[in-house]
């Protein structure tokens, strides 16, 4: 008697034709189709042999399987980018992915996305021109800089200035600026693997110009790079050299004066409450050479380094190599050059939304809160919001949100796992939602999501 035949999975010829005519007219392309129809029929191969089954799925069944990975192949962009309503009172969100643009800035992206520019092509004469200037010549516009380079983000944009030394120079930088950026990325770290020497001066809390001067006299710094603490506040028995004086120490020995400043403003933060942020136009009347700081902060637009000053040193930055492999592109530079456009229009705290966070009344955050909470079971609670994204330390604005009782961390999640997705915190025992980070046209959202997000905790009592 011949011994029992064992299962064997359909063809890939077999698979591939029972599947062709349910792609319909927007098919994949044939290799696409034919890899994951051959893993399909591998996986069943692997399962008949391993679990010793006798019943091989049908055709039918397994070519449906190769319809629904190809959809879930096309679907993988989406993994990860699922949108959020941020109800932390953190305006600049690190892990939310920082400042939302500007809707000028969207619609800037999606037409540099969509089709050909004249990036690089001069329109009178047809021939390569400058590349994409419109972001500069803002930058140029808003900080009365002589010049102005965008670079990928700001930790290039330090690396590409401090480069000035020379391989090898020496960059002089006080003790009490050796601070991380973020992400356990270091300014020691970055001079060095710019390829320059750190020249530390001064001392933690005190730094006075004489720290700097034997180093630039006799010629161990080229460059001094002040770095702006704004991710923390150092307070009591403190002291930095005044900018202006720094920068005439080292112009008189020919140094460079680099001031990072980080976050960065464009507008004056005291206006809304806040303490003062340096801002770039005052660094560089005060003689700094150049003056760096992020596109995605306080600035409020998409990720970048940006960098204004001296029209000789930013003409050498563009030649440096490293310009290059740190150079943002045109998606990038379109939506940068929309939102520098919204300062020069005076639209900054209506259309951008960093600013439009910021510069919202408490008042208008309470009567929105005690129109939700008539709807919803929650208590409008004072609060305060702060800036977040490494600017600001300790700075905060009163504010105004939803507090939910109930069980917090399980509403809490309950939250984030709803559609639409919200992002709360805990305070005092309950989840709280500050409106301040809330944009007014999610506020209907927003209670949605409240009410499912508790009907969800009750029914899992």
């Amino acid at each position: 008697m011949p011994p029992t035949a064992r299962p064997r999975p359909p063809s890939v010829e077999r698979l591939l034709a029972a599947v062709r005519p349910r792609l319909g007219d927007a098919s994949p392309d044939r290799e696409a189709v034919l890899t994951v129809a051959r893993d399909v029929i591998a996986v069943e191969r692997a399962h008949l042999q391993a679990n010793g089954r006798t019943d091989p799925r049908a055709l039918d069944e397994l070519a449906e399987a190769v319809v629904a990975r190809l959809a879930e192949a096309d679907r993988g962009w989406t993994d990860g980018l699922v949108p959020v309503i941020n109800a932390t009172g953190v305006i600049v969100h690190t892990n939310l992915g920082r400042a939302p643009w500007p809707r000028e800035a969207i619609e800037a992206a999606r037409v540099a996305a969509g089709q050909p520019l004249l990036l690089e092509l001069d329109r009178g004469t047809g021939r390569r021109g400058r590349r994409y200037r419109a972001a500069e010549d803002a930058l140029v516009a808003l900080t009365g800089a002589e010049d102005a380079l965008v670079t990928n983000n700001n930790a290039a944009a330090v690396a590409l200035a401090v480069g000035l030394a020379g391989r090898g120079g020496g960059v002089a930088v006080s003790r009490g600026e050796l601070i991380e950026i973020g992400g356990g990325v270091r300014v020691p770290e970055i001079v060095r693997r710019a390829g320059e020497r750190l020249v530390e001066v001064g001392t933690t809390n005190r730094t006075r110009t004489s720290d700097f001067e034997a180093a630039i006299v006799d010629g161990r710094a080229r460059v001094v790079l002040r770095v702006h603490r704004s991710n923390f506040r150092l307070e009591g028995f403190t002291e930095d050299p005044e900018p202006a004086e720094l920068a005439a120490l080292a112009h008189a020995h020919g140094a460079i004066v680099v001031d990072d400043l980080g976050s960065g403003a464009l507008l004056d933060t005291a206006r809304f409450g806040l303490a003062h942020e340096p801002m770039p136009r005052e660094r560089l009347l005060a003689g700094a050479d150049l003056v760096t700081f992020s596109g995605d902060k306080l600035v409020g637009g998409p990720q970048a380094g940006l960098i204004v000053g001296r029209a000789d040193l930013v003409a050498r930055l563009r030649k440096d190599p490293l310009a290059r492999a740190m150079r943002p592109d045109k998606v990038a530079l379109a939506a940068v050059a929309a939102t520098l456009a919204l300062y020069r229009a005076g639209r900054a705290t209506s259309a951008i939304p960093v600013w439009r966070q910021i510069a919202v009344s408490g008042e208008a955050l309470r009567t929105r809160a005690n129109a939700l909470a008539a709807g919803l079971a929650a208590r409008v609670v004072p609060i305060e919001s702060t800036i977040g994204g490494g600017s600001l330390p300790g700075e905060t604005l009163p504010s105004f949100g939803l507090a939910i009782a109930g069980s917090a961390e399980r509403l809490l999640a309950a939250l984030r796992h709803g559609s639409p997705s919200v992002v709360g915190r805990i305070a005092d025992g309950s989840v709280v939602l500050d409106l301040r980070t809330v944009e007014p046209e999610r506020d209907g959202d927003l209670a949605t999501a409240v009410r499912r997000a508790v009907e969800t905790v009750g029914r899992r009592r």
